[in-house]
């Protein structure tokens, strides 16, 4: 009866690992397990057996009973997950059915589209970590020690013996990308800066910045002013005009303000607004990144995506952007 015993658990362990669905699975089961199952009728036959014998045959017709539990429980397992996979390969990076619930935010919306505008002119976008060093984010851009914007008043620096510190600009990425490749560059960079700026209407300590770099031989201010009318009419309207004033940047020679006027700014009462900097990439910085300023020249220029957000819908405090205020954010 022990041969008997064997040989019944190897077909049941077979059947059972080959049901194909839950329905056969319960099936086979029963087969052997159930009140009319094989191993119920081996039980029902040991009181015919001798009674010197049946400790030992019942013995093993239960740890028979209890392997096949065991089979069974992971055979069912294996047929409910393969129930639950789809029939047909999925892509998980499609979108989602409710598409209707929720929407990206207001900077993010005005961020998606000045990207859309650089792109159009071939640039590509670039990214850098927030959390800096000193080298990236002034040393390089040629902002000397001494620079106002180097002091703690101004800068949020972090306790630690390398004395990193929350990116003040999006510029440090233009100093990694220009050590990493070489020219020509043409590159957007859009990401969150962080100043030690008072929480007004217009100023806040966490904004989001965006800068544009082009770099090849031959560059001139003429490529910057044609590059910023474009973006800013892309962005606000064919009606825009823009003037640049003289200015200074540690990082840019010569370098200029860039002011423009239309219908929304004569709306806030005003002929014109500053939007941006910007200017020539100085050559000292091409020196400390290893290329020589006599060869390659380039323009860079940089501005605040909440000033073009505030523009375009009428927001008159930057605070809002940051508030969470769900009756503010359903507007956009």
């Amino acid at each position: 009866m022990l041969a008997e015993i064997e040989s019944i658990l190897a077909e049941a362990r077979t059947a059972l690992e080959a049901a194909e669905s839950l329905p056969a699975l319960e099936q086979t089961k029963g087969a052997y397990l159930g009140a009319e199952g094989r191993f119920t009728a081996l039980m029902k036959r040991l009181g015919g057996v001798p009674k010197e014998e049946r400790p030992s045959l019942g013995k093993a017709v239960n740890a028979a009973k209890v392997q096949l539990e065991a089979i069974l429980v992971a055979a069912r397992e294996k047929l409910e997950l393969r129930a639950a996979l789809p029939r047909h390969p999925t892509d998980f990076t499609l979108p989602g059915r409710r598409r209707g619930l929720g929407h990206r935010h207001p900077l993010t919306q005005v961020t998606e589209d000045i990207v859309r505008a650089f792109r159009k002119l071939g640039f590509a976008v670039a990214d850098g970590p927030e959390v800096e060093d000193e080298y990236h984010c002034f040393d390089a851009l040629n902002t000397p020690a001494d620079h106002p914007a180097r002091d703690a008043q101004d800068t949020f620096y972090l306790e630690h013996p390398t004395r990193p510190l929350l990116r003040t600009h999006t510029s440090s990425v233009q100093i990694r990308v220009l050590k990493s490749q070489p020219p020509p560059i043409r590159i957007v960079v859009p990401g969150r800066v962080f100043r030690r700026d008072n929480a007004d209407a217009t100023h806040n300590p966490t904004f989001q910045q965006i800068e544009g770099l082009y770099v090849d031989k031959l560059v001139t201010v003429g490529d910057l002013k044609g590059t910023v009318e474009a973006v800013f009419r892309d962005l606000l309207g064919s009606d825009v005009r823009l003037r640049f004033r003289p200015h200074y940047f540690s990082y840019t020679e010569p370098s200029f303000e860039i002011d423009f006027a239309n219908s929304l700014v004569k709306k806030l009462g005003k002929d014109w607004l500053e939007i941006a900097g910007c200017g020539m990439v100085h050559p000292q910085v091409f020196e400390n990144v290893g290329l020589d300023p006599e060869i390659w020249t380039g323009w860079a220029f940089g501005f605040g995506i909440e000033r073009i957000a505030m523009i375009r819908y009428g927001v008159n405090d930057i605070r809002r952007f940051y508030e969470n205020d769900v009756r503010f954010l359903k507007q956009f």
